[in-house]
């Protein structure tokens, strides 16, 4: 065996060529096409659903694990005091404009919608619209009162093991990390350190899982093409153009204008400086390992200080995922749009409130998102199994979502920066 192991082909390249020859095995088995009695559609079908199980079975402790450790992370050494409650703030305001920005282009674009019709048919999605509609239809302003009795679990065990409740795993998970802090040093370091633990398995599961996503990625695609030939490609083109002119204009548009508008800086400068970690984040899809790169960038090339940089990209790492809110509110009404489901404001109010708390529970890894969007759609009542035509192109907009996640945290920096008085930055 040689000393310099063989380096593998990058997980984005295996799975670029997954969807190839996906295409090429669903357009040549067709719906009919068998061996030995068993049709190739039911064993795309086959992988493509032990790959998203895999998907679902991360998603409480993921979710729990992330979230308590980031917000009892907040609480730790009284950070929760004026510079956490800026940064807080921040991530906050940053997020919701990133979501609104995407529901808008999303809703008058409409990528679910071809010639009239919902994409359903086209997308081989299985269950029929009409009871689709059946599930979610009638919600209105009057329901607000039960997403918050469901809020506030009777039995948080039950709770993470029901697929309508993890809204219910979510609180519980902010209360008990916002209290960590409050216990005794030793007690609460433990804690904490277990948590972390969690979390660290959560992540390394979710990497290894992901593995396999070049082959969850050709069953899922390959049944698409099987059922629908190359029709499904066209509404999944201007889904995924949508979210990335959505990202496009958060990037350049929006994260400019919190800079000028809350501090007085010329925003520009800041993006030859966060160049390299912005490039990193869209080549590796991973916003945690992309930290490094980020804090280096901050300090020395956008003149924040350690103090500020070193509590606030770590943390944006974890629980700051604008680009990630953003593709989970569109892709959660575009699904519903391929259903010709109507969601109501107060649906899709709905839907920006999960995003912006599944967003802070989503791992800075790979292909997390999905996680969270499975979350969403069963939370609103679409069928979970809808995001195996996401995969499409996924990896590319991971890729794009992650470096507008980096940037959100840059941003975040200079303006909490600024705002504590601090000199200097981006040169000004």
């Amino acid at each position: 065996m040689t000393a310099a192991k063989k380096e593998r082909l990058a997980l984005h390249w295996q799975i670029l060529i997954a969807i190839a020859l996906a295409v090429v095995a669903g357009l040549l088995a067709g719906e009919e096409g068998a061996v030995f009695g068993v049709t190739f559609y039911s064993m795309f079908d086959f992988v493509g659903r032990l790959f998203l199980n895999a998907l679902k079975m991360l998603i409480v402790p993921l979710i729990a694990s992330s979230m308590i450790v980031g917000v009892a992370g907040i609480g730790s050494g009284g950070s929760l005091g004026r510079l956490g409650g800026r940064t807080l703030l921040v991530y906050a305001g940053t997020g919701l404009a990133a979501i609104v920005l995407g529901l808008a282009i999303v809703n008058v674009v409409r990528p679910g919608i071809v010639d009239g019709q919902p994409a359903g048919r086209i997308l081989a999605l299985e269950t029929q619209g009409e009871d689709v509609a059946s599930m979610i239809g009638g919600r209105d302003a009057s329901d607000i009162v039960e997403i918050f009795v469901r809020m506030i679990p009777e039995n948080v065990v039950a709770a993470s093991s029901s697929n309508g409740e993890v809204l219910a795993v979510i609180f519980f998970s902010l209360l008990f990390g916002a209290f960590i802090p409050r216990l005794a040093p030793d007690r609460s370091q433990a804690l904490l350190s277990f948590w972390k633990g969690v979390f660290d398995v959560m992540t390394m599961m979710t990497e290894w899982i992901m593995k396999a996503a070049p082959l969850g990625v050709f069953g899922l695609v390959a049944k698409v093409v099987a059922k629908a030939g190359l029709a499904a490609a066209a509404p999944l083109a201007v889904f995924a153009g949508c979210v990335l002119v959505s990202l496009a204009i958060h990037l350049f548009v929006t994260l400019p204008l919190f800079i000028k508008l809350t501090t007085g800086l010329r925003p520009w400068p800041i993006f030859p400086a966060m160049a390299p970690a912005l490039l990193t984040a869209f080549s590796t899809a991973s916003s945690n390992a992309t930290v490094p790169v980020t804090l280096d960038c901050v300090e020395k090339r956008a003149g924040v200080s350690n103090r500020i940089a070193s509590f606030v990209i770590p943390l944006g790492a974890t629980i700051n995922m604008n680009g990630t809110a953003l593709y989970e509110c569109a892709a959660v009404l575009f699904i519903a749009q391929a259903y010709g489901v109507e969601m109501s404001l107060f649906t899709q109010f709905t839907v920006v409130m999960l995003a912006l708390m599944t967003s802070v529970g989503v791992a800075g890894i790979p292909a997390a998102s999905l996680v969270a969007i499975a979350i969403i759609l069963t939370a609103v009542g679409l069928p979970p199994e809808a995001i195996g035509v996401l995969f499409v192109f996924d990896r590319i907009l991971d890729m794009a979502r992650t470096a507008v996640n980096v940037a959100g945290d840059a941003f975040a920096a200079v303006i909490v920066a600024k705002l504590e008085g601090e000199k200097g930055i981006l040169g000004q």
